[in-house]
C-alpha cells in the first residue's frame, strides 16, 4: 500500500484531463488518471493505495468521471480536510469512499502505512503511531459504498432495475 500525497484545490481536471473523456471506460480513465500532477501515478498505483490531499479535493468541473478515474486506478479511497461537494456526491454515488479528516491529511507522508476503518472512522498511520478519528459514515452512505454505487444500491433494496 503507497500514499500518494497532493495539495489543496486538485481539481477534476488534474484527477482526469478532459482530452481523455472521449472514452469514459474505467479502464482508460484509470490509464490516465493524475497524469497532469503526476506523469507516473496510472503506471505506479496499486489496489489499496490511498490519497491524502489537501482542502477542496475534486474542485472544479461536476463530471463524475474524476472519482470514477480514482476508483478504476485501484485506489482505496481518498483522505482530505475538505471535498468540493459535487465530487463528495458523485464518489458516494459510485461507491468511492472519500474521508475528511485535516490532521490525518497534513500529517500522514509517502511511505507511511496507513489503514483506514470506514466503520469507525479510525485511520491509522503504523509508521507514525498515530491514529486520527474521522466522522464515520451515516448507515445509508455506508450502505451506498458497500453495495458499490448508488444505483447498486437500488437494486438490492428493489427500488430500481
Amino acid at each position: 500500500m503507497k500514499i500518494y500525497k497532493y495539495g489543496d484545490n486538485v481539481d477534476t481536471d488534474v484527477i482526469i484531463p478532459a482530452r481523455h473523456l472521449n472514452d469514459p471506460s474505467p479502464a482508460a480513465l484509470a490509464s490516465h488518471c493524475m497524469e497532469d500532477i503526476d506523469a507516473d501515478f496510472a503506471k505506479t498505483v496499486d489496489p489499496g493505495d490511498i490519497v491524502v490531499a489537501g482542502k477542496n479535493f475534486g474542485c472544479g468541473s461536476s463530471r463524475e468521471h474524476a472519482p470514477l478515474a480514482l476508483k478504476s486506478s485501484g485506489v482505496k479511497c481518498v483522505i482530505a480536510p475538505s471535498f468540493a461537494r459535487i465530487f463528495y456526491r458523485n464518489a458516494i454515488n459510485i461507491g468511492f469512499p472519500i474521508v475528511e479528516c485535516a490532521e490525518a491529511a497534513e500529517a500522514i507522508q509517502p511511505g507511511d502505512q496507513v489503514t483506514v476503518d470506514f466503520a469507525t472512522g479510525v485511520i491509522t498511520d503504523a509508521t507514525q503511531g498515530k491514529t486520527w478519528q474521522a466522522a464515520p459514515f451515516p448507515a445509508f452512505i455506508d450502505g451506498i459504498i458497500q453495495s458499490g454505487g448508488l444505483l447498486a444500491s437500488l437494486k438490492a433494496r428493489g427500488v430500481a432495475r
